[in-house]
């Protein structure tokens, strides 16, 4: 248990999974991607106050678990492993995504957004580490 808990950075956790949810935030928002994304996944744009509670728990819960897991790599001088896992699990999501017939321009968003997600907590550790 203690290679999960020691020399990670906590509070790069925390912001990587914070600074992550407020990109996603906008990422989808239709000042971005939005629009065009739930036309791809066959879904309405609402505003704030109609936000799914569940998804949005969620969402949280997956970003700090995904901010963690980079923060454990940093520390074992092991990002490529994190790198490689994100891109598999988004590789999989994208034909997750196919399978449920979402646009190939849904699926890219979302696929952008993993990516840029990791690159956040992977820059959030490297700051809060070397503080």
């Amino acid at each position: 248990m203690g290679e999960l808990l020691n020399g990670v950075s906590w509070l790069g956790v925390v912001a990587g999974a914070v600074v992550s949810f407020l990109v996603g935030w906008l990422w989808y928002s239709p000042k971005l991607f939005g629009v065009k994304w739930a036309e791809g996944v066959d879904v309405e744009l609402g505003d704030a106050s109609e936000m799914p509670v569940g998804a949005m728990v969620s969402q949280v819960i997956g970003l700090l678990l995904m901010s963690w897991f980079v923060g454990v790599t940093a520390v074992s001088n092991a990002l490529l492993t994190v790198i490689l896992a994100t891109v598999a699990f988004t590789v999989l999501a994208y034909s997750g995504g196919m399978f449920t017939k979402k646009s190939g321009y849904a699926r890219m968003v979302d696929a952008g957004y993993w990516l840029v997600a990791l690159v956040i907590m992977i820059v959030c550790q490297g700051i809060f580490r070397s503080l």
